[in-house]
C-alpha cells in the first residue's frame, strides 16, 4: 500500500469571496475558494487548486499581464508571491493591515495595494535582478482618501492610478514625481460609496460608478474656449477634470455591488445586490443586455483581455458565472452546496465523485475536470448519504424526508423511490452489489428496510439492535450486510439466507463509522472512545485495536481559553473507509486531522491537515492571551459597528446555523470536519467531505523512481538498441523494469500494429497489471483510437482466463480502461455509427471502381460497416461483462433550477 498521498484538488467550491481574474490570453479563469485558490481552464476542460494555502480566506489577489507572478493577500494582509507557471511559492510577505484590492501594473514593474485609506506601490521582485535581502521593495506610499479605498486601476502606461473610496470621492495619483502636477485631482460629487473608477483607452475620459447606481463621466478640458492658432503651447494649468455627463441606472432598491470596464469595446459591466447584472455602450450610455443569476447579490466581475467572456461570482451561494455575451451562451455555470456536505462516494470506475448535502441536493462532479455535471434536488429535506451499486451507473440516496431514491446518470433522472410503511428520517444507506437490493437504517427506529430495486417493494424489515441503528455496509464479495447501532453491538446479516438468526458483536463503546474489508473477511468500526477496532466476520473475535486519540489534532476554538493539547473535544473519527487492498484505513471526524493507518501493524502511516483556514473553529492550536477579554475573544467581537454596509450587517439566517461565515452573535463560527472520506477505487486516490469542500488526495507517480526487477544490463540505452533491432518484446519489458515513463511510451508506440497481437501473447504475466495501468492512463490523451483498442483486445484475448482468476490483480487497470471506453471510444464509435452514410455519399463521388456501379458500391459499403459495427459492440460485450455501452453526452454546466435562472430583457 503506498502511502505517499498528496494534495491533488479541490472540489465541490467554485467560488468564496473577493475578485475573480482571467489570465493573459484569457482562457483560464482564476477564483478563491476560502483561503486557496482555484484554476479553471475553459477550453480544455480542466481545473486544479494551487497547494499553498493562506492562514485565512482570501480578500485580494491579481496576477501580472505576463502571467508568471501571482500575488494573494489573505483577510489580515499576509500575502504570498507564487509562480504561476510553476505553482512554486516564492516569498511570504506581511501588510499588516487589510487590503482589499491588489493590482500589477500593465507593464509588470510594480503593484499597488489599498490598505485601508492609503495606496502603496511597491516593486515587483525581479528574477533578473541580483539577489535581494528583502524581495518586496515599497516605492511610495499615497495619501489623501478619509475613509477605506475600494478600488484602484492602472491607466495603460502604468504612470497614474485612479482610486475610488468609501469617503464619496475618487482619485488620480501619479506613480513617478514628475507628474505629480498633472494627478494632483480629487473627482467628488457622488452621494454614496464610488465603487470603481476607469480610465478610456485613450486616456482622455475617467468613469466613476457610485453604489447608488450613479455613472459620471469626467473629461480633461478647460473653461476657455479652444484656441486657434494650433501652433501655440497649451497651457496646462488652464485645464482640469470636469463632469462632462451623468447617468443613472434606476434599479429600484437594488444597490450596485461590482463594476468592471472593458476599454478596448468600451463595454461597462454592473452587478447588483439583487442579482441582476446589465452591459452598457459608453460613452453612449446605452444597454446592451439585462440578465440575472440568481436572487443574491453579484459579489464580482471581471472581463477577459478579447473582451468577450465576463466572469461573475456570487458568494452567498457559491456560484461561479462565464458568460459570452455576444452569443448570449454559457461558457462555465457552477455553483457547490450552499450546506454543509454529509456523504461522499465514488462512482464504480472512479471518473466521478457524488455529494450529498443539508441543502436536500446531490451534485455528480468530474474528477479529472473539476466541474459538477448534474445536480439532483427532489429530496426536499437533508440527504445523509450516497453510494453506487458496483455494477452499472446506478446511484441510491438516502434522506431525512424519508425516501431512498435510486438514479439513473445515463438519462440523469430519478427512476425508483423507496419508502417504508411509516414516515421515519433515514441516515445510512447499503447497497447490494449486485444492485438488486438496497437497506436503510434510521435513527427513530431499530428496524434495518430492505427494498427490491427491481420492484421497489418493500421485502423485510430485520430486527435484532435495540437501539437506532447507526451504519450499514455491504461486503463487496458475499454480499454480508453488517450494521451498527447505538446499542454498542454490530450485527452482521445474511440477507439471501433463509435463517435471520444473528450473534451480536459487543464493541463496548457506541460505534460512530463502521466500514467491511473489500474481500468481506473482516469488519471496522471507530468508537467514540477514539479506538478503530476490527473484528473478523466468521468468527466474530477481535482482531486488531488502534488507538487514535493520540494522533487526533482536535483544535481550539475561536471562545475557547485553553490550548488544543488540552482539549477533549472530537478526539474519535466519525468516517473511515478500506482500502482496496484491506491492508490501510483511512479516518477522518470532526477535527483538523485525516490519517492513514496500516492494519497489519496498527501503526500511522500519515496524518494529513484538512486545512489551515483560521477563519474556522478547529483548527488553530494554541492559545493567544493577547487576543482574549472579559467579553470574549477579540476576533469576535464586530468592531466596524455602524461603520460598515446596512446590507452586510442584516442576518437573514437561522439561529444556529453552521454554515456561515458570519460573526454575529445568532451565528455560530464555521467548524472544521470531515463528514465522509472514501478510497477511490482506482487504489491510487482518495477524497474526504469537509467543511472546505471536496479534498482529493492522490498518489503522484509521474516523478516515483519505482524501478520493477532491475538488472545491471538494463539501461535506457540498451533499451532503445532492442527497439531499433525490432525486438519489441524485450524493449518493452526493460521499459517496464526501469518504469521511466518516457522510454515506455517511445517503445509503446514504436510497436508495428502487425507485432501487437505477437508481443501480447508473449508478454510474461508480471508485467500485464503495469501494462494495462500504462494503457488506461495513456489512451485518455492519446489521439491513436484505434492503436489502443487493438492493444486492449489483444492483451484480453491472450490473458483474460488468468486476468479472471486473479481480478485483485487487476482491478486498478481494468478500471482504467474502463474509463477510456467509457469517455473517449465510444464517443468515437458513436460518431462513426453517426457519419455512415456520409461517408458512403462521399466515397460515392469518387465513380465506379474496377466495373462496380455507384449503387453496389455504396451498398457493399453499408454492409460491411453495418457488420463491423455489430462485431465491434459484440467485442465490447464480450471483453466487459457488466459494461453499459450506452453513451452519455455529460453537460458542461451544472443545471440548477431555482437560483441560476436566467432571465432575459
Amino acid at each position: 500500500m503506498k502511502s505517499d498521498f498528496k494534495f491533488s484538488n479541490l472540489l465541490g467550491t467554485v467560488y468564496r469571496q473577493g475578485n475573480v481574474i482571467f489570465n493573459e490570453n484569457g482562457t483560464h479563469l482564476l477564483s478563491p475558494v476560502g483561503n486557496r485558490i482555484s484554476v479553471f481552464d475553459l477550453i480544455n476542460n480542466k481545473s486544479f487548486t494551487f497547494e499553498y494555502e493562506h492562514r485565512k480566506n482570501i480578500s485580494a489577489f491579481d496576477l501580472n499581464q505576463q502571467g508568471t507572478l501571482l500575488l494573494s493577500v489573505d483577510e489580515d494582509g499576509r500575502a504570498i508571491l507564487v509562480n504561476y507557471k510553476s505553482r512554486n511559492v516564492l516569498h511570504h510577505f506581511n501588510f499588516r493591515e487589510k487590503c482589499l484590492s491588489v493590482k500589477f501594473s500593465p507593464d509588470g514593474k510594480l503593484f499597488a495595494l489599498a490598505t485601508g485609506r492609503f495606496i502603496q506601490i511597491w516593486k515587483t521582485p525581479n528574477a533578473t535582478e541580483d539577489r535581494q535581502f528583502a524581495p518586496f521593495v515599497r516605492h511610495r506610499i499615497q495619501a489623501g482618501h478619509f475613509e477605506d479605498i475600494t478600488s484602484i486601476t492602472w491607466s495603460y502606461d502604468s504612470r497614474f492610478i485612479v482610486s475610488s473610496s468609501k469617503d464619496l470621492t475618487a482619485r488620480l495619483w501619479s506613480v513617478y514625481s514628475e507628474d505629480k502636477e498633472l494627478a494632483a485631482t480629487t473627482f467628488a460629487g457622488h452621494r454614496d460609496n464610488v465603487l470603481g473608477a476607469f480610465f478610456t483607452a485613450d486616456q482622455e475620459k475617467i468613469y466613476t460608478v457610485s453604489k447608488d447606481g450613479a455613472l459620471f463621466i469626467w473629461e480633461y478640458s478647460s473653461l476657455e474656449e479652444d484656441q486657434d492658432d494650433e501652433d501655440e503651447e497649451i497651457d496646462l494649468s488652464k485645464y482640469s477634470w470636469r463632469i462632462a455627463e451623468k447617468h443613472f441606472f434606476f434599479q429600484n432598491q437594488a444597490k450596485v455591488k461590482c463594476v468592471t470596464f472593458h476599454p478596448g469595446s468600451n463595454l461597462l459591466v454592473v452587478g447588483f445586490s439583487n442579482g441582476e447584472f446589465r452591459l452598457y455602450d459608453l460613452p453612449s450610455f446605452t444597454l446592451v443586455q439585462q440578465l440575472s443569476m440568481g436572487q443574491n447579490a453579484v459579489n464580482t466581475v471581471s472581463i477577459n483581455n478579447t473582451g468577450e467572456w465576463l466572469a461573475f461570482g456570487s458568494s452567498a451561494l457559491g456560484q461561479l458565472l462565464v458568460y459570452e455575451w455576444q452569443s448570449e451562451s454559457y461558457i462555465l455555470k457552477q455553483q457547490g452546496h450552499f450546506d454543509s456536505l454529509n456523504g461522499l462516494t465514488y462512482s464504480p470506475d472512479g471518473a466521478r465523485v457524488v455529494t450529498a448535502a443539508n441543502d436536500g441536493k446531490i451534485k455528480v462532479w468530474d474528477v479529472v475536470s473539476g466541474f459538477c455535471l448534474a445536480t439532483f434536488s427532489e429530496h426536499t429535506s437533508s440527504v445523509t448519504a450516497v453510494q453506487f451499486a458496483k455494477r452499472g451507473q446506478v446511484l441510491f440516496s438516502s434522506s431525512l424526508d424519508g425516501t431512498v431514491r435510486a438514479w439513473d446518470l445515463i438519462r440523469f433522472r430519478n427512476f425508483r423511490t423507496f419508502t417504508s410503511t411509516q414516515r421515519i428520517p433515514f441516515n445510512c444507506l447499503a447497497v447490494d452489489p449486485s444492485g438488486e437490493v438496497v437497506c436503510a437504517g434510521s435513527s427513530d427506529s431499530f428496524e434495518i428496510h430492505v427494498w427490491s430495486v427491481q420492484t421497489g417493494q418493500l421485502l423485510d424489515s430485520l430486527d435484532g439492535h435495540e437501539g437506532p441503528v447507526s451504519c450499514l455496509a455491504f461486503s463487496q464479495e458475499n454480499s454480508v450486510l453488517a450494521s451498527a447501532s447505538w446499542d454498542k453491538t454490530i450485527r452482521i446479516w445474511s440477507i439471501f439466507s433463509r435463517s435471520q438468526q444473528v450473534e451480536p458483536i459487543e464493541v463496548f463503546s457506541d460505534v460512530l463509522a463502521l466500514t467491511i474489508r473489500p474481500d468481506g473477511k473482516s469488519v471496522a468500526v471507530s468508537t467514540l472512545k477514539g479506538q478503530i477496532t476490527i473484528f473478523d466476520i466468521e468468527s466474530g473475535q477481535q482482531t486488531g485495536n488502534i488507538d487514535c486519540r493520540k494522533d487526533i489534532l482536535a483544535g481550539r476554538h475561536m471562545e475557547d481559553r485553553f490550548t488544543a493539547k488540552n482539549s477533549e473535544r472530537s478526539k474519535y473519527f466519525t468516517t473511515i473507509s478500506y482500502s482496496f487492498d484491506g491492508l490501510a484505513i483511512v479516518a477522518g471526524g470532526n477535527n483538523n486531522s485525516i490519517c492513514l493507518y496500516d492494519i497489519p501493524n496498527e501503526v500511522l502511516l500519515r496524518r494529513f491537515i484538512v486545512s489551515k483556514n483560521m477563519t474556522l473553529n478547529g483548527t488553530m492550536e494554541l492559545l493567544n492571551s493577547g487576543r482574549m477579554t472579559e467579553a470574549g475573544a477579540l476576533d469576535l467581537i464586530d468592531m466596524d459597528g455602524d461603520e460598515s454596509d446596512l446590507e452586510d450587517r442584516i442576518d437573514k439566517t437561522l439561529p444556529g446555523s453552521r454554515a456561515g461565515g458570519d460573526l454575529s452573535t445568532r451565528r455560530v463560527r464555521p467548524e472544521i470536519r470531515v463528514t465522509s472520506i472514501q478510497f477511490s477505487p482506482t487504489a491510487s486516490a482518495f477524497a474526504a467531505a469537509s467543511t472546505e469542500g471536496i479534498l482529493l488526495y492522490s498518489v503522484d507517480e509521474t516523478i516515483m523512481f519505482d524501478p520493477f526487477d532491475l538488472d545491471v544490463d538494463v539501461t535506457p540505452q540498451s533499451t532503445i538498441e532492442a527497439l531499433n533491432e525490432k525486438e519489441y518484446l524485450n524493449a518493452l519489458v526493460m521499459a517496464f523494469r526501469l518504469n521511466e515513463s518516457y522510454l515506455i511510451n517511445r517503445v509503446y508506440e514504436s510497436i508495428p500494429i502487425s507485432e501487437i497481437q505477437l508481443v501480447s501473447s508473449l508478454l510474461p504475466v508480471v508485467y500485464l497489471p503495469r501494462l494495462l495501468q500504462f494503457i488506461g492512463e495513456f489512451s485518455i490523451d492519446s489521439q491513436h483510437f484505434e492503436f489502443n483498442l487493438l492493444w486492449i483486445k489483444a492483451l484480453l484475448s491472450s490473458h483474460g482466463t488468468y486476468m479472471k482468476s486473479h481480478k485483485h490483480m487487476f482491478s486498478t487497470a481494468t478500471r482504467s480502461i474502463q474509463r477510456f471506453l467509457g469517455r473517449i471510444a465510444k464517443d468515437a464509435v458513436n460518431t462513426s455509427t453517426n457519419n455512415k452514410y456520409s461517408y458512403n455519399f462521399l466515397m460515392s463521388t469518387n465513380g465506379s471502381i474496377d466495373g462496380i456501379s455507384d449503387e453496389e458500391m455504396m451498398v457493399n459499403d453499408s454492409e460491411s460497416s453495418d457488420e463491423e459495427m455489430e462485431q465491434e459492440d459484440d467485442d465490447d460485450e464480450e471483453g466487459w461483462e457488466g459494461f453499459d455501452s450506452k453513451v452519455t453526452n455529460l453537460p458542461l454546466q451544472d443545471e440548477e433550477s431555482d437560483d441560476d435562472e436566467i432571465l432575459l430583457d
